[in-house]
């Protein structure tokens, strides 16, 4: 699983592991942060359909969070102002770039993530196809 991947089903669904995860690593090693959670904007682009051109929709408000751990450094950025989740969310990505053993216990966590995700989605998908016009059995 990637950092991305990782990071979305933290984010999504997995917010209360992704507390318990960094202080499981908090409580292990020494954390130094480089960065407090501290507030920024980020532009957002997005993709016009009809030329393809790239466009700035515009702002979104996030907290990014550096830290080291050993030798390693992680990240955390998201949306919003979550200082404590955004910690999280660096110390676990140090967790992951130094392969520390406490990484390995997480993957089942992270595979239980995966699919209550899945479902989440089907779910929301499953509720905009009950509200769904069906044009062709509509008459003329």
């Amino acid at each position: 699983m990637n950092r991305a991947e990782r990071t979305k089903l933290l984010i999504e669904v997995g917010r209360k592991q992704a507390l318990e995860m960094a202080d499981q690593i908090a409580n292990t090693y020494e954390i130094v942060e480089v960065q407090p959670p501290r507030e920024g904007l980020v532009m957002v682009k997005l993709r016009e359909s009809a030329q393809q051109s790239l466009f700035y929709i515009g702002e979104v408000l996030v907290t990014e969070t550096k830290v080291k751990i050993r030798n390693v450094f992680g990240t955390g950025i998201v949306r919003e102002m979550e200082p404590e989740l955004s910690r999280a969310l660096a110390i676990i990505d140090a967790a992951f770039k130094g392969d520390f053993p406490e990484t390995k216990q997480w993957i089942p966590v992270m595979e239980q993530l995966k699919m209550e995700l899945e479902l989440e989605q089907q779910n929301i998908k499953r509720s905009i196809e009950r509200t769904k016009v069906q044009f062709n059995t509509m008459s003329l």
